[in-house]
């Protein structure tokens, strides 16, 4: 990365930070971009060439961090066990959390007050699980998501979704690492009770 791609990766970063701050502070409703733009000492001009609109600061936080997780799937080796290749998921999770630890409690605080970020987030997070679901298809040898794919990117999703919610209740002082063990070791023993059908 050059000179130039570092300075405007470092004010994208900063606009990021001063904004989740004032988020935090006073709420994502009442806080504007032109106070955004005043805390990161930007125009709101400049603001808007990294963030096209406010959410944007917050869904493309997530946006990143999903995305860059499926990529850490796609580089795995075709020929590893699919087991082995999803666990490229969660330690790409993990590295998040560990760079973003301040940002992602401040996330889930924010969203926790505004049901459209909600609403937004689960939209995006819907499309990521059915990214991830092609790409597992494919590497299961599918010509197209089955019920193996759907099941093992809606089970995926939700470990990640759980593994995060439980570090964030720990107030960011849990192991993440330890939280995804555990839950993906419960999977594996059948510790979790799966409805069954009634007797015919």
């Amino acid at each position: 990365m050059g000179l130039r791609e570092t300075k405007m990766e470092r004010t994208r970063q900063l606009i990021a930070d001063k904004a989740f701050e004032l988020f935090v502070e006073q709420g994502y409703e009442k806080t504007t971009v032109e106070q955004i733009a005043a805390a990161a000492e930007v125009g709101a001009r400049t603001l808007y060439r990294y963030y096209v609109t406010k959410e944007a600061l917050v869904v493309d936080f997530v946006e990143e961090g999903l995305t860059t997780a499926l990529a850490a799937l796609v580089d795995q080796p075709d020929d590893l066990p699919l087991p082995h290749a999803l666990h490229a998921v969660f330690e790409s999770i993990e590295r998040t959390i560990a760079a973003n630890s301040g940002r992602l409690i401040a996330l889930y605080e924010i969203t926790g007050r505004t049901a459209a970020l909600r609403a937004r987030l689960a939209d995006q997070n819907w499309h990521w699980r059915q990214a991830l679901e092609r790409e597992i298809a494919r590497r299961v040898g599918g010509t197209g998501p089955d019920l193996v794919a759907t099941l093992t990117a809606a089970t995926t999703a939700s470990v990640v979704e759980v593994v995060l919610q439980k570090w964030v209740d720990s107030g960011g002082t849990a192991d993440v690492g330890d939280i995804a063990r555990e839950s993906l070791h419960l999977l594996r023993t059948h510790a979790i009770p799966v409805p069954t059908p009634a007797p015919s």
